[in-house]
């Protein structure tokens, strides 16, 4: 089965889209034509920053289509940073990490810890659930407020 050559321009569109936010160090990338918008934006995502699309095809006769990636600030699983620190994925260098992606987690288990003013500080599930996606870097700076973890 063929596709249609409207298919091709807009996949065309997008890959265009994402080497642009790639050359120019962008994080995000809208347009808009014809009643279609595609965004292209950039998201941190488990250990390498990654390039998460979304095309939006507005309303037309009653019709609608989305592509999109979980958004972390408005997923209800998202463990934030209390503090702003370096998050470590283990209790030690080189040890096994507290999680990983698709551990089964209780309320109360540590994920991770942010180091702070040089105290360790657990960070724990605030629910049970499964990690689905683990946002920060073993051993990077993380923010006050930024998703660290992803648990449903």
């Amino acid at each position: 089965m063929a596709k249609s050559p409207k298919t091709i321009v807009d996949r065309e569109l997008i890959h265009e889209l994402t080497r642009l936010l790639d050359e120019t160090g962008l994080n995000e990338i809208e347009i808009e034509e014809d009643g279609k918008r595609v965004r292209v934006a950039r998201a941190a995502i488990a250990a390498a920053p990654a390039t998460a699309v979304r095309v939006e095809v507005a309303p037309q006769a009653g019709a609608e289509a989305a592509v999109t990636a979980i958004d972390p600030s408005k997923h209800p699983g998202v463990v934030i940073s209390p503090m702003v620190g370096t998050a470590y994925a283990a209790g030690e260098p080189g040890g096994k990490p507290f999680i990983d992606i698709g551990s089964k987690v209780k309320a109360g288990d540590t994920l991770l810890i942010v180091e702070a003013m040089k105290t360790m500080n657990q960070i724990p599930a605030p629910r049970a659930g499964t990690v689905i996606q683990i946002l920060f870097e073993d051993g990077q700076p993380v923010e006050f407020g930024e998703p660290l973890v992803i648990i449903e």
